[in-house]
C-alpha cells in the first residue's frame, strides 16, 4: 500500500508540473485525435473498394482508384499529423525535464550542507542526470503511444459497433483479460526497477570518488579493492535491471496471446456471420483490420505501462531532492552587513552535527575589530566546526553569534558571508581560465588590480611561466597545478577581495617553507585592521596572533598570547614543545 501511495504521489506531482504546458497537451491530443481518424478510416475506404471486386469481370476500376486517391490523400494527412504530435511531445517533455533539472540544481544551491554532507556527490549527479533522462523516456513514450492507444481503442470500439454490435460486444468481452494481464505484471516490477535506480545511483557514486581519488587509489596500491568494491555494485546493477527487464518484457508476449484469441474470435465469428449474409467481405476486412488495430494499442499501453513505472521511480528520486527541506532563508528584514568593522562575539555556543554526540559546548570568545585570532588544538576537537558556524555554514544549537552587535541568524547569508574572505586547506578551482578563478569573488576587477593581488600572494611568478600566463585554461580542481600552486590561486583570489574579515583554514599547509615566509608576510600586511580567524596546526605560523584560542573536546580550555601560554605550561606549552622540543 505504501509502494502504491508513493506512486501515486509521484504521479500526481508529475501531473502538477505538466499542468503549464496545457495548451500544448491539448494540441497533442488533437493531433493524435487527426492520426487516430485517418488511421481508422482507411480500412473503412479498403473494405469498399473490396465490395467493388464482385467476380471476374465484374470490377468497378473507377470507384477503386477514386477510394485509393481518397487513402493516399487521408494517410498523408495522419503522417502529417503524428509528426507534429511527435513534435509537441518532445518539447513538451524536454521542457519539463529541463524544469526539473533546474529546480534540482536551485534546490541543491540552497540546500543545507548537512544533506550535501550526507550523501555522495556521485549519487545526487544521478538524480539530476541519469534518473531525469530516464524519467524523459518514460514520459516520451507515455505521450507518443497513450495518448494514440487510448483514442485508437475508443474510436475502433465505435466504429465496430456501428458495423456489427454482436461481433464488437465479443471484442469488448475478451480484451480485459489484456489489461489484467499488464497490470499483474506492472505491479511486480516497481520493485525491481526502484531497486535498479538506487543500484544506479549508487555505481554513479563509486566512479565519481574513485576517480576524483584515483592519485591515492594508485598511491597505496588500492586498485584490486576497488575493482573488487565496482564489481559488487556492478553485480547489483546487473541483478536488478535483469529482473526489472525479464519482468517487464512478459508484458508484450502476455498481451499479444490474448489479443491474438480477439482477433481469431472476430474472424472466425465473422466468417460464419459473413456466411449467413449478415456483413460484406468487405466488412468482414474492415472488422478484422479493426480487431487487430484495437488489440496493438494493449500491447504499446502495456509496454508503457512498464515505462511509467521506471519513469515514476527515477522521478521521485528527482523529486524528492527536490522537495528536500532548504535551508532556513533570510529573514524579510534580515539585516545586511554593509561596511562591517568586524567585531565577533560567541556567546554560550553549543553545537553538534547528531544530536547523540555533542562537539561544542558553552563556547564564549570575543573578538575586537582588527584583531588576529588564532585557533589550534587537536584534530577533532571543533576548529573546522567553528569556521562553519562563523560563515553559517551550520546554525548554533544554542546560543549565538553576532558580528557589530547582529545575530548572524538576523542578517543576510550573501552580506554576511560577502564580509568573510576564506582560504581553506582543500582548494576549488572551477575550469576556466587561472583569471576566471582569482577574480571569482570580483568579477569587475581590472587586469592590473588581479596581477597585484597575485604579486602579493606570490602566485605572479608562476602564472607568467604557464603557457598564456593568466588566460592559460585549466581543468576542473586546478588540472595539472601542484598543490601549492593552487592554494596560491586561493591566496589570490582573497588577496583580491579584501574583506574586512578573513578566515585562513590552514591556508599556508600545501607550501614550501620559503613562500610561506613570503606569504605569511603579506597575510600581515593583508591582516592589517581586518579582524583574521587562524586555523594552524604548525604553531610557527601564530606566533604574532594577538589572541590564541586552545581548543580540546569543544571547548577553548586556554586563551591568551603566544608568550602568555607557554608560560602558563599548560596543553598549549605541550603542543608548542612537541613541534619545536629541543
Amino acid at each position: 500500500m505504501m509502494k502504491l501511495t508513493r506512486s501515486s504521489s509521484t504521479l500526481r506531482t508529475v501531473l502538477r508540473r505538466l499542468r503549464r504546458y496545457r495548451w500544448q497537451i491539448a494540441l497533442t491530443l488533437l493531433f493524435a485525435a487527426l492520426q487516430v481518424a485517418s488511421a481508422l478510416y482507411v480500412p473503412i475506404l479498403v473494405g469498399r473498394a473490396i465490395d467493388c471486386i464482385v467476380a471476374p469481370g465484374q470490377v468497378d476500376f473507377s470507384a477503386i482508384g477514386a477510394l485509393l486517391i481518397t487513402v493516399g490523400v487521408i494517410t498523408a494527412v495522419g503522417a502529417l499529423a503524428q509528426w507534429l504530435m511527435n513534435l509537441t511531445n518532445n518539447a513538451i517533455t524536454f521542457h519539463t525535464v529541463q524544469d526539473m533539472r533546474r529546480d534540482a540544481f536551485r534546490k541543491i544551491q540552497i540546500l543545507p550542507l548537512s544533506y550535501l554532507d550526507q550523501h555522495p556527490a556521485g549519487e545526487i549527479v544521478s538524480r539530476v542526470i541519469a534518473d531525469v533522462d530516464q524519467f524523459a523516456d518514460g514520459l516520451l513514450m507515455g505521450f507518443t503511444q497513450l495518448f494514440t492507444g487510448v483514442i485508437t481503442i475508443v474510436g475502433t470500439i465505435g466504429f465496430m459497433l456501428s458495423i456489427h454490435p454482436g461481433i464488437a460486444l465479443i471484442v469488448v468481452l475478451i480484451t480485459p483479460l489484456s489489461l489484467f494481464v499488464a497490470a499483474f505484471i506492472a505491479r511486480r516490477t516497481h520493485t525491481f526497477f526502484r531497486a535498479q535506480a538506487e543500484a544506479r545511483g549508487a555505481q554513479t557514486a563509486l566512479v565519481d570518488e574513485m576517480i576524483g581519488g584515483q592519485k591515492v587509489v594508485q598511491a597505496f596500491g588500492m586498485e584490486d579493492r576497488v575493482l573488487d568494491r565496482f564489481s559488487d555494485v556492478n553485480e547489483a546493477l546487473r541483478a536488478a535491471s535483469l529482473k526489472a527487464i525479464f519482468f517487464s518484457s512478459l508484458t508484450n508476449p502476455c498481451t499479444r496471446f490474448v489479443n491474438s484469441m480477439v482477433y481469431a474470435a472476430v474472424g472466425i465469428v465473422g466468417a460464419f456471420v459473413a456466411i449467413g449474409g449478415g456483413l460484406s467481405v468487405g466488412g468482414l476486412t474492415i472488422f478484422l483490420s479493426y480487431a487487430n488495430q484495437y488489440t496493438k494499442p494493449f500491447n504499446e499501453i502495456s509496454g508503457v505501462i512498464t515505462e511509467l513505472q521506471n519513469a515514476l521511480t527515477c522521478a521521485a528520486r528527482v523529486i524528492a531532492l527536490i522537495d528536500e527541506v532548504p535551508q532556513t532563508p533570510d529573514a524579510d528584514d534580515a539585516h545586511v552587513l554593509d561596511t562591517p568593522a568586524g567585531a565577533v562575539e560567541l556567546r554560550d555556543v553549543a553545537f553538534s552535527y547528531t544530536p547523540d554526540r555533542p562537539l561544542i559546548e558553552g563556547l564564549n570568545l570575543t573578538v575586537k575589530p582588527g584583531q588576529r585570532v588564532a585557533i589550534v588544538g587537536p584534530t577533532g576537537c571543533g576548529k573546522t566546526t567553528l569556521i562553519n558556524l562563523l560563515m553559517r555554514f551550520y546554525d548554533v544549537n544554542s546560543g549565538a553569534i553576532s558580528v557589530d552587535g547582529h545575530d548572524i541568524r538576523t542578517v543576510t547569508r550573501h552580506s554576511l558571508r560577502r564580509s568573510y574572505g576564506m582560504v581553506l586547506q582543500e582548494t576549488w578551482l572551477k575550469a576556466g581560465t587561472i583569471r576566471d578563478n582569482i577574480v571569482m569573488g570580483r568579477p569587475d576587477a581590472t587586469d592590473e588590480e588581479v596581477i597585484a593581488a597575485a604579486k602579493a600572494a606570490h602566485a605572479h611568478s608562476f602564472i607568467k611561466r604557464l603557457p598564456d600566463g593568466y588566460n592559460t585554461v585549466i581543468g576542473e580542481d586546478g588540472g595539472a597545478l601542484s598543490q601549492g600552486q593552487k592554494q596560491l590561486l586561493c591566496i589570490t583570489r582573497v588577496m583580491l577581495c579584501l574583506p574586512p574579515m578573513l578566515i585562513l583554514d590552514e591556508a599556508t599547509s600545501s607550501i614550501d617553507t620559503r613562500t610561506e615566509q613570503k606569504i605569511q608576510s603579506a597575510f600581515a600586511t593583508l591582516t592589517a585592521g581586518h579582524t583574521a580567524f587562524i586555523v594552524a596546526h604548525r604553531l610557527s605560523t601564530i606566533r604574532e596572533a594577538d589572541v590564541i584560542l586552545v581548543m580540546k573536546d569543544g571547548h577553548v580550555i586556554e586563551q591568551g598570547s603566544h608568550e602568555s601560554l607557554l608560560a602558563q605550561k599548560g596543553f598549549y606549552y605541550t603542543l608548542y614543545r612537541s613541534q619545536f622540543a629541543q
